[in-house]
């Protein structure tokens, strides 16, 4: 029910209903890595996760997880569709050629198995059964994907998490540090450029069956978590999923949104998800929107995962202030 892509995130934001944990016990650190110290951490679902000690050989179902892994400095053994996250996770690039394991959906377990990981990490995301199975072939860390009511906390927290399986939380601090500099930046460059409290509309959008669908990502989504960091005001009035704060709507839902800057991530790896440049071009409803009308349309640089961690967002905090300072 997943589609690679943009799509995957529709089909699955109901789905996701596990609450977040996030506490530790004890702590992993590069102490862990000297001496090999067992590693208990409790992962979102509850879970007790025992670890001999730094999980070294990782395998990852989704690319939050991978882009996490990368930033620590951990390339990971095995990714779930390791050309999707080529065409979707350029902010961070895998720096090895891991083991494709089948889709972020229905990973492949003999092939996980084949690799013979420290650990797998998931998240909520993954079906109940597929992580169960999982849990047969390696130590499991299991997180929540998203959470509308504190998106950057959780990805924080997942980050954190992460590094302590794996013994680099110095990493992790450092990562954390460079996402709060870049909001430092970004807010400053859109205040003095007068464009503090400007009204913001972000989304993506596919073609389905020749019909076109646009996304808000409104206050509860990660982006729009960090649009309002930097100072921009969410102009969406529509309501977002608990988990991923998305809404939906259709070219006739963005006229309620006036006169706004509006943006967007498309991709050239995947025609459908460039619905703004393609099918609505000729459409005499986007035509004549304001923003449309006064050229406040940006598309923001391919290959920025919209759901990823510290250094994707990082990498829109830039896009973002450029296109709306030039």
């Amino acid at each position: 029910m997943r589609r690679i892509l943009l799509t995957a995130a529709v089909a699955t934001t109901a789905a996701l209903t596990l609450t977040a944990c996030g506490t530790t016990e004890p702590a992993a650190d590069d102490n862990a890595k000297k001496s090999g110290e067992r590693i208990t951490l409790t992962d979102a679902n509850g879970a007790k996760v025992e670890l001999d000690g730094p999980a070294k050989k990782v395998v990852a179902t989704e690319w939050n997880v991978v882009e996490n892994l990368i930033s620590l400095g951990v390339d990971p053994a095995g990714v779930a569709d390791v050309k999707g996250y080529k065409t979707w996770g350029t902010a961070v690039p895998l720096k090895n050629e891991p083991k494709d394991i089948g889709t972020r959906g229905e990973p492949s377990m003999d092939t996980v198995a084949s690799l013979k990981p420290d650990l797998v990490v998931v998240t909520n995301d993954l079906p109940p059964a597929a992580v169960k199975q999982l849990r047969k072939v390696a130590p499991v860390l299991e997180l929540r994907a998203a959470d509308a009511s504190d998106q950057i906390g959780r990805m924080n927290t997942n980050l954190d998490l992460i590094a302590k399986a794996t013994g680099t939380t110095e990493q992790a601090e450092k990562v954390k540090k460079r996402f709060d500099a870049k909001v430092a930046e970004g807010k400053k460059a859109l205040a003095d450029a007068d464009l503090d409290g400007a009204k913001f509309a972000f989304a993506d959008g596919y073609v389905v069956s020749k019909q076109v669908s646009i996304r808000p990502f409104t206050s509860g989504s990660l982006i729009g978590a960090v649009n309002e960091k930097i100072g921009l005001k969410n102009a969406w009035t529509v309501k977002g999923d608990k988990n991923y704060g998305l809404g939906t709507t259709d070219v006739e839902g963005l006229t309620k949104l006036g006169d706004v800057r509006f943006a967007y991530i498309g991709n050239d790896g995947d025609k459908n998800s460039t619905p703004f440049t393609g099918v609505l071009a000729k459409d005499s409803v986007w035509k004549s929107l304001p923003f449309v009308k006064k050229g406040n349309v940006h598309r923001l640089p391919d290959g920025i995962w919209m759901f990823g961690g510290p250094e994707s967002m990082g990498k829109y905090i830039d896009s973002v202030v450029e296109a709306l300072t030039k």
